[in-house]
């Protein structure tokens, strides 16, 4: 089956306080935003990182992004709106999700004006229904190869102690055969791994999207459902997971220990609060193996 998608081009939050989401991912990332714009009735501030970018996003007023941007606070509050997968071809790849019975919005042209520079960057989205997408916001954007890359968030701490990638985002599922199906056969994501472990309670399907992976997980104590997926959780990668603990520890981040992570190779730390709402793993290479 041809890829239809190259890379997750961001993950996208929603938040009520927009500067203080911004301080508390800035802290976490160890990284500062290389973007603060808006337009639509939303503001954002945007975290380019090696392989997506984290873009977090508040209402300021009536417009095509803010109207759903507060739709969402008031159904769900805070936390991840939407993955954004980024294709070269986005006519293209609408016609073939079509085919697979994913229908999407006409591809529109999204807006974002620089707060203080009036710089003002485009870029072409599209978004997939929500039933098809099984109650998930998934947009399509465009990445052309002749358009201007995002500048990379600067670091604001020393670089092997600082978020490098996304590693992972997690997706909660109620019925895992349905989701197999959308992400695998409908989105075309390559299904790396589908394991059972009855340690865990858990179904777990890992589908790869560019260098990271799109997670669905199931808890195998809740019977398969109808109701909607949710997106759920980051999982970040660090070059060095004790020098990562230890600068976030510092910070007043209430981490916990470092422990063996589930792939083998790595270890791994939660990070339990200033996350905007998100659960949020960080997970390095285990130097001693």
């Amino acid at each position: 089956m041809a890829t239809m998608f190259s890379a997750l081009d961001h993950v996208a939050l929603v938040v009520r306080d927009l500067d203080s989401a911004a301080a508390q991912c800035q802290a976490l990332l160890g990284r500062a935003p290389n973007w603060r714009g808006g337009d639509g009735g939303a503001a954002h501030v945007w975290f380019q990182m090696s392989n997506m970018a984290l873009d977090i996003i508040a209402p300021t007023g009536a417009g095509y992004t803010g109207d759903r941007v507060q739709a969402r606070l008031e159904a769900g509050g805070e936390g991840i709106w939407a993955l954004a997968f980024a294709t070269s071809d986005i006519q293209k790849t609408l016609r073939t999700l079509a085919r697979r019975a994913v229908t999407a919005s006409e591809p529109r042209a999204i807006r974002s004006t620089h707060v203080e520079t009036g710089e003002k960057r485009y870029w072409t989205t599209a978004v997939l229904d929500a039933d098809a997408a099984h109650g998930q916001t998934i947009f399509v954007v465009e990445q052309k190869g002749d358009e201007p890359a995002w500048p990379a968030a600067e670091l604001i701490s020393s670089e092997h102690a600082c978020i490098q990638a996304l590693d992972h985002v997690v997706i909660t599922t109620t019925h895992p055969n349905r989701a197999a199906a959308f992400y695998g056969a409908r989105l075309g994501l390559d299904m790396a791994l589908d394991r059972t472990n009855m340690e865990w309670n858990a179904r777990l399907m890992f589908f790869r999207c560019g260098d990271l992976i799109v997670e669905v997980a199931h808890d195998l104590r809740k019977p398969p459902s109808d109701d909607p997926d949710r997106l759920w959780g980051l999982s970040w990668r660090v070059p060095n997971i004790d020098a990562a603990h230890a600068r976030l520890a510092a910070d007043g981040f209430d981490v916990s220990e470092v422990r063996a992570g589930r792939k083998p190779g790595t270890r791994v730390f939660t990070v339990r609060n200033r996350t905007c709402g998100v659960p949020t793993i960080v997970i390095g290479r285990d130097e001693a193996r």
